[in-house]
This record gives C-alpha cells, structure tokens and sequence, in this order.
C-alpha cells in the first residue's frame, strides 16, 4: 500500500530540486554571457563570431556539469530555511571542482575563448547560484520584519552559546514563533557589549531582573541545554524571581539525538528545580529480574505503584498483575498499559492487602515471582488523625503479602518502604518501620526454612510528583 502522505513529500521535492535546477542553469548562462559580454564592453556587435559559436558550444556541457557536482555534494537536498555556512561551504567545494574541469576546457576547447569569459563567469556564476540559496531566508527574514512588532513578544535569551545564538536566529527568521530576541544574558565578562545576530549581551545572571525590566521583556527563555541541575535550578529562580513567562530549550541529549530542535521551547518543569540532575534507572537490572516472569505489584494504582507496573510492563513479564483497593486508579493504569503495550498479559485486580483471604488467593491464582509490594497509607497528617488505619493497611497488609510469599514459594519480595521510617517521629513513619521489621523477620524465618524467597526493603525518599506529595501542591499555587 503506497503511503499517499510520503508520496506527496517526494513528489514535493522533486519539484523543488527541478526549480533549484533550471534557476541554476538560467543564472550560470546568463553569468557567462555577462562575461562575454564584459570583454568587450557590453557591445554585442564587436564580439567574433568565433566566440559567440564557442559560448554556444560550451554552455549546455558547462551547465549539465556544474548541475552534476551540485547534486553530488548534496545540494538540491538542502532545506532553504536553514541554508547557512555549511551550504556555502560545499557550495564552495562544487565550484572549486568544477574550476578544475574548467582549466582542462579552457586549455583543449576550440576555438580557444578568452581567459575573462572562464574565469568571470566562474566567479558570478558562484555569487548568483549561492544568492538564489539565500534568496528564501532573507526573503522569509523580510517578511517577519513586516509583522506588526508590537504584536511580537519580547524575549530575553539567557545564554549566548551554540543554543542561544541558533534560538536567537530562528526567532529572527520564524514568523510562526511570534517573539523577537531584544537582550541576551551570559556570564562571560568577554561578551558583555557584543552582538548576537544582532542582539546585544547586556548583563549576567544576576542582572536579569534589572534587564528584564529596563528592556520591558515579555518572556524570558533559558537556553544552556548542558548545564548542570544546580546551575539550571539557580538560573530558573532568578527568572521566575521576575514574575514574567519561563520557557526552557530542551537539554543537549534531546538536541544531540535529533528528537527536538532548539525552536521547541517547554514550559519550567520539576526537574528544573531539582538542584541536581534527575536518577536514570538501570534497566537492564529491572529486565534481569522480571523478564519472562510473573509479576505482583500491590498498589498498583498508585504513583510509585503505577510507575512500576510502567517499568516492569516494557521488559516482558510473563504476566503482570495489578491489585489494588481504588478502582480509579487501578483502571487509569490498566488503559495507559492496554494502549502502550497491547501483547501484554496485564491482570487488574481490586481488593485489599488487609483481606488475608482475598491476597491468598490472587498468590494461589498467580504464583507471582516477583511481588513488588507498593500499597499503603502514605499520608502524614491523614495518619495522624487515623492512626488505627495505618496499623490495619500497612503492617497487617504487609505481614498478609510478605507470609503469603513464603507459603507460595514467590522467588523476590520486594516492600516499598520510606526515609520516615528512619527514626520515626509519625504514625505513618513507625507503621512502616513495623513494616520493614516484619520483612526482616520473614528473610530471617526463610533462611532457616531454606526457602527460596527473597526478601528486601526499600526506602524512597519524597517522591517527585507523587500523587498528594508537596510539588504538585506547589504548582497548584
């Protein structure tokens, strides 16, 4: 079946590469019919007709080859809006080439043409067939000139390097994007005062409230993709500290991989406030312990609950099973895997890890080889106030799920545990410090048994973004 949308892309540039062709023919005959032309004052007449017969003999075979060397260095595939050096330069390349040939024609072509003919109909055959190359983005810059710039925002470009001066160059050059680069800031004192396509460095990091203001800036736009958590979490703090809109370019690896340009601009996320830079997982320690295998998470409607299921979901389990008491979230996470993965074997389950007879029987059922148990009370100040509730879910749900993976001979047990458990000074700390105690005893009893299950514990810190943690509290306000 023939792709009907590739189809009109190739039929779209091929008829953009014939257009380039024939504008480079007609300018490169006309380029060495000036310079014949030139020899001899522009008085036609006064030309002999040996050299009028020489022009039109040599032309079609100069054309064709100019043509051939263009295509071979690549330059009927370039895309206009972002011709810049690097076209000039095989552009370059391809006359410089094709002045060799042009040597060899000179010296063997009869009848012998004047040496001016060659060599100035080389030189504005160059000028001319890379004008025509910049004909399109300076045409597209003469049109984003006439946009009403009232109705452009004013942006503030926080970094000069490679990324801040391609954004300050797509800005100039995009209409589509409505803003237009006014100050740039960079830390460098060997930049302050330059210009960047135009748009002068008027300060460092600690001068952008004070540029903000004395440039009536609309948006500021963090561009440094390689900087650090700690130096990116300071940045976004002074600009936010201006109260105007934060946009941020992507980071260098998604810049690298081709995934985003410098143009696609984001709005300040979490991460950017971190302070440092976000923990990769290792995966290949995940696939060693769950591909082909199945696989209990309890709470898996929750946010550390869900995000493993995520996790385990793309190695390959044999089966993955959700148990979880809240339905909603137990469905919200059973649609994303059903789209994401559609051959998984996904089981969701509702129930409690308080109902011992309900959690063996999903073990009897399943046989699960990994148990990731997530489900809990987690909320401080709720436990507070319900303190009997945190002892029933968290410590009697565990010792249900922990016994149970002893009796059905579950090879990994794995309890999500939490730093509060250090040293508790809350219900919902101590309740899962018990928690951590039964897993303890339950690895020391299979040790004595010889069973085959493992046990471990976990402890996490806050979870950025966690469903009811205090980030999402703070971007609500």
């Amino acid at each position: 079946m023939v792709d009907k949308g590739n189809l009109a892309r190739d039929r779209q540039w091929i008829m953009h590469s014939g257009l380039v062709m024939i504008g480079d023919a007609l300018l490169i005959g006309a380029a060495f019919g000036f310079a014949l032309l030139m020899r001899f004052d522009f008085l036609f007449g006064e030309i002999p007709h040996e050299y009028v017969v020489g022009y039109e003999l040599s032309i079609l075979p100069l054309i064709v080859s100019v043509i051939a060397i263009m295509w071979w260095r690549g330059l009927y595939r370039s895309i206009w809006s972002f011709v810049s050096v690097s076209e000039l330069i095989r552009l370059i390349e391809a006359w410089a080439i094709e002045g060799a040939l042009i040597c060899v024609a000179a010296l063997s072509f009869a009848p012998r043409m004047p040496a001016s003919f060659w060599i100035g109909g080389s030189l504005l055959s160059f000028v001319l067939t890379a004008a025509l190359r910049l004909s399109y983005r300076l045409f597209r810059i003469l049109v984003n000139s006439r946009e009403r710039r009232d109705e452009l925002k004013r942006v503030m470009v926080v970094g000069s390097g490679e990324a801040g001066r391609a954004l300050i160059r797509e800005m100039n050059v995009t209409p589509g994007l409505h803003m237009r680069p006014v100050c740039a800031i960079d830390d460098s004192p060997a930049k302050l005062g330059r210009l960047i396509n135009g748009v002068p460095v008027v300060g460092g990091r600690y001068d952008i409230a004070a540029c903000a203001k004395k440039y009536e800036t609309d948006v500021i736009v963090v561009a440094i993709p390689s900087a650090t958590g700690t130096q990116r979490k300071e940045i976004v703090e002074l600009c936010q500290a201006t109260g105007l809109d934060v946009r941020v370019v992507p980071s260098i690896f998604q810049l690298v991989g081709g995934e985003v340009s410098v143009s696609e601009l984001r709005e300040i996320r979490i991460e950017d406030l971190l302070g440092r830079d976000s923990v990769l997982v290792d995966g290949s320690g995940i696939h060693v312990l769950v591909a082909g295998k199945s696989v209990l998470v309890t709470g898996g409607g929750g946010s550390i609950g869900s995000e493993i299921c995520r996790q385990v979901a793309s190695e390959g389990p044999a089966t993955l099973v959700i148990f979880d008491v809240y339905e909603n979230n137990a469905y919200a996470i059973q649609r994303e895997l059903w789209r994401t993965y559609p051959d998984l074997n996904l089981v969701t389950l509702i129930g409690s890890v308080r109902d011992e007879e309900r959690v063996r029987a999903v073990y009897d059922v399943f046989r699960p080889d990994v148990v990731f148990h997530a489900a809990a009370h987690k909320h401080v100040p709720l436990m507070e106030d319900s303190p009997l509730e945190a002892i029933k879910n968290n410590v009697f749900g565990t010792l249900n799920c922990a016994r149970a993976a002893l009796e059905y001979g579950t090879d990994r047990f794995v309890l999500i545990s939490t730093d509060k458990a250090v040293n508790p000074t809350n219900v919902m700390g101590a309740s899962k410090r018990l928690c951590e105690m039964i897993v303890q005893a339950e690895a020391r009893k299979a040790t004595r048994e010889g069973a085959v299950t493992t046990f471990s514990a976990v402890r996490f810190g806050n979870v950025l973004g966690s469903n009811g943690s205090v980030v999402p509290l703070f971007e609500k306000q």
